[in-house]
């Protein structure tokens, strides 16, 4: 029963890796002896994300546009080219949009359901390869589908294509969590609730009072992330495919 949560040695690719819960894990993976890929959009916040996780352990960055085919296809290229095994794969990168319901535009409809579901779907088929090169039917290889909870209960904004996208994300995570298992490949999800982040910050003036209102009496933090994060990849789930986590201090429990 020793190492049930050991990590180090295995290859990671984080989206949406250069702030927030994406860089959350991907500290999380680095400190923890995995070699990690970071990718975002922003080139200058990536590379600062990367500078501050190479000094902890191994961390690659390669910029890239994920909100198209082609910037999905592009990026698993890079990936391909580098490796011949990726271990885990953690969509985290995502797009939000908000407006009153009758004036919400398709832009901002195709903005965010074209990134938080199409290209993560996109992404999953174009790394397969890889994927399957690196899972075994004892320790398969991983994927994590980042939700949100959201797309479970009434999010009490104005953020329709959002979360209907996450909604759509826990589903796709139960289709390939099933399809995908017989091929040595787990996939899971993580449904956080409320994490401090650039997304958030606008929310972060009430932390107080919003930290109060959770039954865990807290936002969640890097280690929560992590941890769950490291949970999925590690031995210690090898038997769980198919499953988001609901990781948000007992908020949707108390909805």
């Amino acid at each position: 029963m020793k190492n049930l949560f050991d990590v180090s040695g295995k290859v990671a690719v984080v989206t949406g890796g250069s702030r927030g819960i994406g860089a959350m894990i991907a500290r999380g993976f680095v400190e923890n002896g995995v070699k990690t890929y970071i990718t975002a959009r922003k080139e200058a916040e990536l590379q600062a994300t990367q500078q501050s996780l190479a000094t902890l352990g191994q961390c690659i960055a390669i910029p890239s546009d994920l909100s198209s085919v082609a910037g999905v296809t592009a990026f698993a290229a890079a990936i391909k080219a580098a490796e011949d095994r990726l271990h885990i794969l953690v969509n985290n990168a995502g797009a939000t949009w908000g407006a009153e319901l009758d004036d919400f535009p398709e832009s901002g409809w195709d903005k965010t359901m074209d990134l938080n579901v199409k290209s993560m779907f996109f992404l999953i088929q174009q790394l397969l390869p890889v994927l399957r090169a690196a899972g075994s039917s004892e320790d398969p290889a991983r994927v994590i589908n980042i939700g949100s909870i959201n797309g479970i209960t009434h999010p009490h904004m104005k953020n329709y294509a959002y979360s209907a996208s996450k909604a759509a994300v826990h589903h796709l995570t139960r289709h390939l969590g099933a399809d995908l298992a017989p091929e040595g490949i787990n996939v899971n999800g993580i449904a956080p609730g409320f994490f401090p982040s650039k997304m958030t910050a606008h929310l972060l003036q009430h932390e107080a009072e919003m930290a109060a209102t959770f039954p865990r009496g807290r936002l969640g933090n890097a280690e929560d992330a992590a941890g769950t994060a490291i949970y999925l990849c590690a031995r210690a789930s090898a038997w769980l495919t198919g499953h988001t986590i609901v990781l948000d201090g007992g908020a949707v429990a108390a909805a």
